[in-house]
């Protein structure tokens, strides 16, 4: 398996569905694409290399000074053994990047459902693409305050 291949290839789509998300007009069509074409691959893709590496379909050599072992969630070492792997970070990126569009997407959603300005949505999703969470906390505390002032609250 070409884990770096793959790893590109997953960073790839999530900068075109980023790319058009933040800069592009909000059509129907391109939200739609984001959702199924964006999203919805990077799911597919995800739950097809977890299966393959799970059930060893899919080769996952140790990499450089990581760690090989089984699949072990309920410890620091067993998930550390798991990201030293290529086949490993390569799946748990692609997890992130398939969340992290998704709370983008819905950013945008919420943004442009509240009137909330293209220029205030685009730093915040720039946060959420380039770390997740942070994005989302910073939407969280701009999006309530700003639709008060509208008065809307859906």
């Amino acid at each position: 398996m070409d884990w770096n291949a793959w790893f590109s290839m997953v960073n790839l789509l999530a900068l075109i569905a980023w790319t058009g998300l933040i800069a592009l007009p909000r059509w129907p069509a391109l939200l739609s694409g984001i959702l199924y074409l964006g999203i919805g691959l990077l799911c597919l893709i995800y739950t097809t290399g977890l299966i393959g590496l799970v059930t060893g379909v899919l080769s996952n050599p140790p990499a450089a000074g990581g760690g090989g072992g089984g699949a072990d969630f309920t410890t620091i070492a067993g998930v550390r053994a798991i990201f030293g792997t290529d086949g490993g970070v390569t799946i748990g990126w692609t997890h992130y990047l398939a969340f992290d569009l998704f709370v983008g997407l819905w950013i945008a959603r919420d943004g442009d459902a509240k009137n909330i300005s293209r220029l205030i949505q685009a730093p915040v999703l720039l946060a959420t693409f380039m770390a997740g969470p942070l994005g989302l906390l910073a939407w969280l505390g701009i999006r309530e305050p700003i639709a008060r002032r509208q008065g809307r609250f859906r």
